[in-house]
């Protein structure tokens, strides 16, 4: 039987302008699906039914044209929300309640969306899965008994089971693209600067950037262009990378034509490889397999690269990492409440010295030179997104702070270079495991390469035809 959340979000949008459903209805038939479902996957910290039932009404009388107008989505529990509970994942914050809206929520009313609430995500959005100690840990919907991934792991859960069309994550070391992986969806974290209200300039190191979390590659470049424009015309941002390609008009057109041959390298190589003992599962090969084999079909060039030994990647990431962590305005009694994993990134991170952050940072910076160096040559790198299947729920250590790092850098030790080389970088479902379990691989292009990434993921997805596939929760 047909039902609302079986189209695409960009054929909801479609819908929605032509008057064949309004706001409300579809605000009412999602909030409905997640009443139904959500206290068994776990996406939602907050649902705000009023509101967004309220907000679905009033984009009546704004703009049709504005690139989200009436689609149902929500904000990461990371991004606050005057009025609405932002904990942030933390014991910490619980029933903190704010005063003002980060520029993330800012934007996504501009661009005429409707918040239905805030997806999960860990404390502090810190660890790469989405168990915290504050709420519900976020199910996968393909296995309940298996965790969803992180930071963003309530936003993937919530799209891949139906319960919104699409949602925004964010993403630091591969909290979009790991989530994603998990879940079978389509995760794109953009170049650092694409995205004004998420840019990366304002985060240590700049890793941090905003991008969404989708079932198709169109989803995906229709809200990329939507942050990117809010208020639906071009991007004023200055500091916005610019196109790799002769076309620089919207995302979605790159990502609904998937038109291009290119000149791809492939890599299972990870830079935490020299301090991390890094197995790469036989069900990540058969994924990654399976899209070399489905590139080289569609014309594409497609090289073996090998990335150089970086025995300073570690220990100046690892810096960083804490580093972010000891700016959290945490007071001696919140300390007591936080996890142990935030714990122990927050005491390691007070414990460094000034000198020793500045040669992390000033290593971290020549390793973007080198990296997008390296990959010049190429329109983008295959690799694997995560070298293991999901994990399940309970997985990490609970305990110990250095192992549960270890344990996050097992799992997924592809993602995080993209981020210290601002690199655009995109998840694609393109495997199903024997269980039923998807496996994504990872495409990282060059700077300013979004629309390639996103051309070769249209082409992926008309042969794999991924957008088919849905969990349980999906029909029920």
């Amino acid at each position: 039987m047909f039902e609302l959340h079986h189209l695409t979000a960009v054929e909801q949008l479609d819908w929605l302008r032509r008057g064949e459903i309004t706001s409300r209805e579809l605000t009412e038939h999602y909030l409905a699906r997640i009443e139904r479902l959500d206290p068994e996957l776990g996406a939602f910290t907050v649902v705000d039914s009023d509101a967004g039932l309220l907000r679905a009404e009033a984009t009546e009388s704004l703009s049709r044209a504005l690139p989200l107008w009436g689609l149902p989505t929500a904000d990461k529990d990371l991004v606050a929300r005057a009025g609405r509970v932002s904990a942030f994942g933390s014991r910490a914050f619980a029933g903190r309640v704010a005063d003002e809206s980060d520029e993330l929520a800012i934007v996504l009313d501009a661009t005429g969306a409707v918040s239905l609430g805030s997806t999960a995500a860990p404390e502090f959005g810190f660890p790469s899965y989405t168990e915290p100690l504050a709420g519900r840990p976020a199910s996968n919907p393909y296995d309940v008994s298996l965790g969803a991934g992180g930071s963003s792991g309530g936003a993937a859960v919530a799209v891949a089971a139906g319960l919104l069309p699409v949602a925004p994550g964010s993403d630091g070391g591969g909290s979009i693209r790991i989530p994603a992986a998990a879940t079978g969806l389509v995760g794109l974290k953009p170049s650092r600067g694409r995205i004004a209200a998420a840019s990366g300039f304002g985060s240590l190191g700049g890793l941090v950037v905003a991008g969404p979390l989708a079932r198709t590659v169109a989803d995906a470049g229709l809200l990329l262009d939507a942050f990117v424009a809010p208020s639906g015309s071009r991007s004023q941002w200055a500091t916005e990378p610019p196109a790799d390609r002769d076309d620089d008009g919207p995302f979605l057109s790159s990502a609904t034509r998937g038109e291009g041959r290119f000149q791809l390298a492939v890599s299972v190589d990870s830079p935490w490889a020299s301090a991390y003992d890094i197995r790469l599962d036989p069900e990540a090969r058969a994924a990654l397999d399976l899209a070399v084999r489905e590139f080289v079909a569609l014309g594409h060039g497609v090289d073996e690269l090998a990335l150089p030994e970086e025995p300073g990647y570690s220990p100046a990431f690892r810096a960083v990492w804490q580093a972010g962590a000891a700016t959290l305005p945490l007071d001696d009694a919140q300390l007591a409440l936080v996890e142990p994993l935030t714990r122990w990134l927050v005491e390691q991170g007070r414990e460094l010295d000034a000198r020793t952050l500045g040669e992390a940072l000033a290593w971290l910076a020549g390793y973007e030179r080198r990296i997008v160096a390296l990959l010049a040559p190429f329109d983008a790198v295959l690799m694997p997104s995560l070298a293991l299947t999901p994990r399940p729920i309970g997985w990490y250590d609970s305990e110990d702070g250095e192992r549960n790092f270890a344990q996050q850098v097992e799992y997924t030790p592809f993602t995080s270079f993209a981020n210290v080389a601002g690199l655009p970088a995109i998840t694609l479902p393109v495997h199903t495991t024997p269980d039923g379990l998807p496996m994504g691989v990872q495409l990282v292009g060059r700077p300013g390469g979004e629309r390639t990434l996103l051309a070769l993921g249209a082409q992926l997805e008309r042969r794999l035809r991924w957008h088919r596939r849905h969990p349980p929760a999906w029909v029920n």
